[in-house]
């Protein structure tokens, strides 16, 4: 009998590959950045970033700089539907889309916060799966919950076919670590009105065998001040005229009501009854009572809040959400974003249970760029990934007019939304590494000296962050550890002299085309040639990882990447510069 301990756990198809990822940089176009002309509140947020390219990429190369400092993710994903996998049969078509998930919720776990949390929306295509999926990466306990979104209403040409609606989507919620996880503030939701609450007792002093009842419109009319009958005053003088006499204001209720029956225990000694009727009076059970916009509805004032900018009845948030419809979306932001676009209203909660100003927001499916412009309206940092051409035409149109103060749709009156800030263009960079016309590896002739350099302490661990006063100080990974990329080829000279520079108190990463010394004559540096460091550190060359699944090949055996020793010089394609790295003598 085995003590092995055993998980539950989804399998599919391909689920152990795990592909080497390459850790690219990030290039901004400053063209396509944007801010606004002027500051206009000192909390104006300059640093979000949207980064065009495939989204599993990005996502490596945010994890050096981002891991455990993201609060927030949201993320709506292809919902597959089936469409896309016409050459495929059903089991590879769950094993793609699964595959393609678990590679992005590894990085995306790793990117939160210790107390941050993530969104998932989608809808039942693969919601089942991919809780199981999510309870493997982010584990079952830090389940927070599964939210119900009432999208479409059953109406007009939607619900011709015969059947069962589908009118629901879902969002799974997982905390990163739930026990230090805190919801900022509970939310409410507007409640249906009351119209019960809407009579006004004449003669309270009397015995309630002989209590009169007028509507509360008709009180207020007889007993109210109305001779100024301005729209601004006359709601303001009816509500101070309802509350000042609360103590008349009632609701009638059935004696087989059981809940009502409760209330009238609790409210007085005998039961009040009149002509098989119960009432309740409003003041008797609440402090306070408040009108709504001066018609004939009263609410209890605890549960009177503002939501959206008006004071509004309201009711505890649930897990079942009817208030953030579709209906009336198609104009926000300004763009057109068909059976993709996301209500502002839903990404608005969703960063109300999760955040606080300032805090950092990240959408890897950046669609027509509802999450950055709800995020940049309520004040918190954000960063957002596209790879679709819509990056361009309406993410970047799209923030370009929150930044101005144009976008005057969706939240924005509810959160007083006045314009400022800003983003920065970033696209993700091309590989370090392409093959030449013999199909041997070369330094991409993109790269110049300071991408390359880049590239290389990313690959090492490295910050880079070149100093201004020693040529070999590049990047650090730590207080005392510093990077130098080469493609010189190194004497023991200069070897020395950089020894000296570097002092005892630091160690320096050297990484040169070749070295004339020994690897270890130095104590204070390590050296490693290029490219043989490189190499087999990952997958070169691979840029769409994307989840546009339709375009996919069948699963081809594995490519093996050829090493530096297995190149020959007839076969080497000599170039200038950094491609001439490949064709150093001492580069085995």
């Amino acid at each position: 009998m085995t003590n092995k301990k055993q998980k539950l756990e989804l399998t599919w198809i391909g689920k152990d590959k795990r592909p080497k990822l390459e850790p690219r940089i990030l290039l901004e176009d400053p063209s396509k950045s944007y801010h606004a002309k002027h500051k206009v509140t000192e909390n104006d947020l300059f640093d979000n970033k949207l980064i065009f390219g495939d989204n599993l990429l990005a996502l490596k190369a945010l994890e050096q700089g981002y891991t455990g400092k993201v609060k927030c993710i949201y993320i709506d994903p292809p919902f597959n539907t089936g469409s896309a996998f016409t050459h495929y049969d059903d089991g590879l078509e769950h094993s793609i889309w699964l595959d393609l998930m678990r590679k992005r919720m590894d990085i995306l776990h790793r990117l939160l916060a210790e107390d941050g949390c993530i969104f998932v929306h989608l809808d039942d295509n693969e919601l089942d799966y991919l809780k199981v999926l999510m309870d493997e990466v982010f584990m079952r306990e830090n389940f927070i919950n599964r939210i119900t979104i009432e999208a479409r209403s059953p109406s007009a040409f939607s619900t011709v076919n015969a059947g069962v609606f589908k009118a629901s989507e879902y969002i799974l919620w997982y905390a990163k670590n739930k026990k230090v996880f805190t919801q900022p503030q509970k939310l409410r939701v507007r409640r249906s009105p009351d119209y019960a609450y809407n009579k006004w007792l004449l003669n309270p002093e009397d015995d309630c065998g002989s209590w009169e009842f007028i509507s509360i419109q008709e009180a207020f009319d007889s007993y109210g001040n109305t001779r100024s009958r301005r729209p601004d005053t006359l709601l303001e003088s009816f509500n101070k005229f309802i509350v000042e006499n609360s103590h008349r204001v009632c609701r009638l209720a059935s004696i087989s009501d059981a809940k009502a029956g409760a209330e009238i225990v609790a409210l007085k000694q005998e039961s009040l009854k009149l002509r098989g009727k119960v009432f309740l009076l409003e003041r008797d059970l609440y402090d306070d009572v408040y009108v709504l916009d001066g018609q004939q509805i009263i609410f209890y004032s605890k549960n009177v809040v503002e939501l959206d900018g008006e004071l509004s009845a309201s009711s505890p948030l649930t897990n079942i959400w009817t208030d953030v419809a579709w209906e009336g979306i198609a104009g926000e932001g300004g763009v057109t974003f068909n059976q993709g676009k996301k209500p502002e209203r839903l990404i608005k909660r969703c960063l109300e249970l999760s955040t606080l100003p300032d805090d950092l927001v990240l959408d890897s499916f950046g669609g027509s760029g509802t999450t950055g412009a709800v995020a940049h309206k309520m004040g918190r940092r954000w960063i957002m990934v596209e790879l679709g051409e819509h990056c361009h035409t309406h993410i970047i149109p799209r923030l370009q007019k929150v930044i101005d103060g144009t976008d005057q749709g969706g939240i924005s009156k509810a959160v007083n939304w006045q314009g400022g800030g800003g983003f920065r263009y970033y696209k993700v960079a091309p590989s370090l590494l392409e093959k030449d016309r013999w199909g041997q590896w070369i330094i991409n002739r993109e790269y110049n000296a300071a991408m390359f350099a880049e590239a290389l302490c990313k690959l090492e661990g490295f910050t880079y962050a070149p100093s201004d006063t020693e040529f070999w100080n590049q990047g650090y990974s730590t207080e005392n550890d510093r990077i130098y990329v080469t493609t010189q080829s190194l004497m023991l000279e200069q070897l020395q002299a950089i020894s000296e520079e570097v002092g005892a108190n630091r160690t320096l990463l050297i990484c040169c085309s070749a070295f004339r010394a020994k690897p270890d004559q130095f104590a204070n540096l390590t050296l490693k040639k290029i490219p043989k460091m490189v190499l087999n550190k990952c997958e070169w060359a691979h840029d769409d990882y994307s989840l546009n699944v339709e375009n996919l090949p069948m699963q081809a055996p594995d490519e093996v990447i050829e090493t530096a020793t297995q190149k020959t010089k007839k076969n080497a394609q000599k170039q200038p510069g950094l491609q001439g790295l490949f064709d150093e003598e001492d580069a085995e």
